[in-house]
């Protein structure tokens, strides 16, 4: 049972999320605002937010950056439902740090399903050890070989290469890497992440093919990477 946080101002709709989600298990909490939704999150501490992003009061990218900003709710995973279909919506969505994104109108089954998977990453236990191919990571030691070969890396590099092996296969926005290894606001400077990409994949040799550039939006790390340049 997951306790799912559903910011959402259609009535209709809420009750709906409500129903089913107690049919699939969950524990649900609802809010018709954003104020209110950011307010119940720090009462219930959910384990995954459904977010509107048009919302009466604050927009709903307010309330992602809020809950991103309060130490509480960091780390919990976002999944933003809004009409809102453009692909530039999407991309602010992920730069945000939302876990998924679903369009209206959608099946509820499939958002159940979405659920469940963005917990099953969140549940992933933590390992010391990251291997892909010839690349090797100790996280305790600090340590990364590629093919055998210790590779010097800085302490920054070090952290944007663990937290991209630890998210593979989900693409990273730049701003959710500039948050989440810089610690700095998306709008201070997008291309830093892009320097340390580069220097980080020169460095990686045979092993810098597994960082995958996805247009418009930021990295992912694959071991079937297409990387595009």
């Amino acid at each position: 049972m997951a306790r799912v946080l559903v910011i959402e101002d259609e009535a209709d709709l809420r009750d709906v999320l409500q129903y089913n989600l107690t049919q699939a298990g969950h524990r649900p909490y609802s809010a018709a605002t954003g104020e209110a939704g950011l307010k119940l999150a720090q009462e219930v501490r959910p384990d995954i937010v459904l977010l509107d992003l048009m919302l009466p009061d604050v927009s709903g990218t307010v309330v992602a950056k809020s809950l991103r900003r309060e130490p509480q709710t960091q780390l919990v995973p976002i999944i933003m439902v809004t009409a809102k279909a453009e692909e530039i919506d999407r991309i602010v969505g992920f730069e945000l740090g939302a876990d998924d994104y679903i369009v209206k109108p959608f099946s509820v089954r499939e958002l159940i399903l979405r659920i469940d998977a963005v917990l099953r990453r969140g549940r992933t236990p933590e390992q010391r050890l990251i291997e892909a191919g010839e690349l090797r990571i100790d996280k305790e030691a600090h340590r990364v070989t590629v093919g055998g070969e210790e590779i010097s890396l800085t302490a920054l590099e070090f952290k944007l290469l663990v937290t991209l092996t630890e998210r593979r296969d989900r693409v990273q926005a730049r701003g959710t890497l500039l948050s989440d290894v810089w610690a700095i606001d998306a709008e201070i400077a997008s291309r830093t992440v892009d320097t340390h990409v580069k220097r980080l994949r020169d460095k990686l040799g045979t092993a810098g093919r597994f960082i995958e550039t996805v247009r418009g939006v930021g990295y992912r790390f694959s071991e079937t990477p297409s990387a595009e340049e």
